[in-house]
């Protein structure tokens, strides 16, 4: 198979179940992924069980040197809300409890975040300096109502980090060049408060006279405008509308669509 080339500050790894994409500057901060669709993580409705799913954990957490009780996952509900996790203070049987929120951040080097996604925006951040991570999926509503912009609002009020410090990568998701929607998102956003210049930027009309919105250019610019440097936001490029051969796209495959994760291991810190 061939692979679509991602930015150039990512890069493609072979891993036992597949391949896997990493971006290079964040590797440098703390071991993460993002899987792709040869790895099954979706849950299979066979006799209510997920051998398979639970293997493709497994194999994941595997892949940056963790257990796969040390991945924390949520029930992602395009909302604001951010799942805190601190260090000491890990909930009973905090590896199959799954509360309702968007986003985690944590400061626990034990601890593996996870996302997934099937067209949304899968986006990872760390902070090595106050040794903390965060994992966030952002759909349309959730973009709409600055998720990204929650969570690092979260990893300074918790745990004092800085936006400067943090190295952010935004996976892959549907792209502008498919993501096709209504006109009226334009209002949706409007009325959490984006402005006529913002909108003009993430929302354009394709020649078919189609509205085309682009999730990277507006969580990029979110995550810019909480404090983010600019050269410290890296966005994978791959839409996974156009790449649906290797990753998992709800839009081309629909109830039937796999999912994959974003991963993010908490790193230690070096204060």
């Amino acid at each position: 198979m061939t692979l679509p080339p991602p930015d150039p500050a990512f890069r493609w790894s072979a891993e036992p179940w597949g391949v896997a994409l990493r971006c290079v500057p964040l590797e440098a901060v703390a071991q993460h992924l993002f899987t792709t669709r040869q790895l099954e993580l979706r849950l299979l409705p066979a006799g209510g069980s997920e051998p398979r799913t639970a293997n493709g954990w497994a194999l994941a957490a595997r892949s940056i040197d963790a257990e796969v009780a040390e991945i924390m996952r949520i029930k992602q509900v395009h909302g604001r809300e951010v799942r805190i996790l601190r260090r000491g203070e890990r909930p009973g049987d905090a590896a199959t409890m799954r509360p309702e929120a968007d986003a985690q951040v944590s400061n626990d080097p034990q601890l593996v975040l996870a996302v997934q996604v099937a067209d949304c925006v899968p986006i990872l951040m760390a902070d090595l300096r106050s040794g903390v991570a965060g994992a966030v999926h952002a759909g349309w509503r959730g973009t709409s109502k600055t998720i990204v912009a929650a969570a690092i609002d979260a990893m300074s009020r918790e745990f004092g980090t800085a936006a400067q410090d943090l190295t952010v990568a935004i996976g892959p998701s549907i792209g502008p060049c498919c993501y096709t929607v209504g006109d009226e998102l334009i209002d949706a956003f409007r009325a959490e408060g984006a402005r006529d210049a913002q909108l003009a930027r993430w929302f354009t009309r394709a020649s078919d006279g189609r509205l085309r919105l682009d999730l990277w250019a507006a969580n990029h610019d979110q995550l810019v405008a909480a404090g983010v440097r600019p050269d410290r936001v890296f966005t994978a490029g791959l839409c996974t509308q156009t790449h649906a051969s290797i990753l998992d796209s709800y839009r081309v495959d629909g109830v039937n669509a796999g999912r994959m994760a974003g991963l993010i291991r908490v790193p230690p810190a070096t204060l």
